[in-house]
């Protein structure tokens, strides 16, 4: 069995996503014409707008956050910590240039996940679902497909990777605070328990508030960092540049040179990001998007990519960059790299930070994935109330054990399932572009006319009965 799951991760990931999803981020930036780049300014437009009145969805922002909530984990800490590592300074320029054009990719799922969402009133929840399982099924006629999506969705978001979460929490606090493995297992499970039973309304609630503030406390101690080494940041974007390229070597140590900081720096930025994975689009389907258009709750996603990578990877990268901690090729990596840096800069309480900033950062990483499973769950018809009971149960279970043990083994094995999602996920939106770029140019049309973009379901018939039409008739 692990020859298979070994066997299939090579596939996966050295080849079919790391190309895949970077051809595809390419393909979109250009059938969309830069428009994350040209466009900037309406991602910030749409996430300030009202909020949503909808008492079945929730606000673009709080669909933001909650994005976000998943996004932004360990790997924005330990994750950029092994770029450097592997691939030196150069490493993080690929990382900005894979976060770029996975703006793109962003924009058009979520913008797919909002136009096929459907109400979902079973159990009494009355809010909106959807997601890849959903444009797979109702866009493309294959709902098979969509079920082997969101079966390979809860496997990796629900389950592992919320085990892995609680791991990397368990560990920052044994190392930092001394607190033993099964405490931090049982406290992390109570507080996960408060929120998922709350539903997405609570899920989304929780993370309106708790991510700003985490978000926020660790890029104010990033600028005094930046603040207390300013003479050094202008040349310090010049190095990451010149080694991106090769103009300069980071140093013996590095190997590889220009293909190591390519290879290190695309990959973490895809696993940090989630652009074309298919897990942030299932909460982007449960707002009610400002203005009534599909392409508005895009814009909202793809703003998620840039604050995760653009900003936050890139925060961790300077601190790194700028202490005495990081030697290149040195056995330093990871959490204990990063939080090496923040001692160096800010002296004892650095380390203490770095292990309460991977507390809050996995604990929203779990309460997100645990949105998407309820997607999944909802997509496979096991969406109700007992179905519900039950993965949150199991999901509770992951994280006492999960922050009990390694979970090497298991986590490969959530790589290939996540890996098999991110492929369906990416045919799927490729083969929905042209909707993608209809949408778009219809949004932009009425923005160029002076008008708040809506859409309208008339000027779309070949969309048939794969939309929902209550949600996107107004009267």
């Amino acid at each position: 069995m692990n020859a298979i799951i070994d066997f299939l991760n090579t596939v996966f990931w050295g080849y079919v996503l790391i190309y895949g999803l970077l051809a595809v981020g390419i393909f979109f930036t250009i059938r969309l014409r830069f428009q994350q780049i040209l466009r900037f300014g309406e991602m910030f437009r749409v996430v300030t707008s009202a909020p949503a009145t909808d008492k079945e969805g929730i606000s673009p922002f709080q669909a933001l956050c909650t994005s976000l909530a998943s996004r932004v984990g360990t790997g924005n800490i330990a994750g950029v910590a092994v770029a450097l590592t592997l691939g030196g300074p150069g490493a993080i320029f690929w990382m900005w240039m894979v976060a770029l054009v996975g703006m793109a990719t962003a924009y058009a799922e979520s913008t797919l996940a909002q136009l096929y969402k459907v109400h979902d009133r079973e159990g009494g929840t009355g809010v909106y679902r959807g997601g890849p399982a959903f444009y797979i099924a109702r866009g493309l006629g294959m709902p098979w497909l969509g079920g082997v999506f969101s079966v390979c969705l809860i496997l990796s978001f629900g389950l592992v990777f919320n085990a892995v979460q609680a791991n990397s929490i368990a560990d920052a606090m044994v190392g930092a605070f001394g607190v033993p493995k099964l405490t931090t297992g049982v406290l992390l499970a109570a507080l996960t328990a408060v929120v998922i039973f709350g539903g997405i309304r609570k899920i989304a609630t929780v993370a309106e508030y708790v991510v700003p503030f985490m978000a926020g406390a660790y890029l104010l101690l990033a600028l005094i960092v930046l603040a207390l080494n300013i003479g050094e940041v202008p040349a310090m974007f010049g190095h990451i540049i010149a080694n991106a390229f090769g103009f300069a070597e980071a140093a013996g140590g590095v190997a590889g040179g220009v293909a190591a900081a390519m290879l290190n720096g695309v990959k973490r930025g895809l696993f940090s990001n989630e652009a074309g994975m298919g897990s942030a689009p299932n909460i982007a389907a449960a707002a009610t998007p400002v203005p009534h258009h599909p392409s508005s709750q895009g814009f909202v996603q793809a703003l998620g990519v840039f604050i995760d990578t653009l900003v936050i990877c890139s925060c961790t990268a300077l601190m790194i960059l700028l202490s005495g901690a990081y030697t290149p090729g040195a056995e330093l990596t990871g959490t204990q790299l990063t939080q090496a840096a923040l001692a160096d800069h800010v002296g004892w309480i650095g380390p203490y930070f770095i292990a309460v900033a991977i507390f809050f950062f996995a604990f929203t990483s779990i309460i997100g994935n645990y949105a998407y499973s309820e997607m999944a769950m909802a997509f496979l018809g096991i969406g109700n109330t007992a179905g519900l009971m039950v993965l949150r149960f199991v999901v509770l279970a992951m994280v006492i054990w999960g922050a009990l043990q390694a979970v090497t083994t298991v986590f490969n094995a959530a790589d290939a399932s996540m890996g098999l999602m991110a492929t369906i996920n990416l045919i799927a939106i490729v083969a929905l572009s042209g909707t993608v770029v209809k949408l778009t140019r219809d949004y932009f049309r009425q923005r160029s006319e002076g008008r708040e973009p809506t859409f309208d379901l008339g000027d779309y018939p070949e969309l048939g009965d794969g939309v929902d039409r209550s949600i996107w008739t107004r009267d």
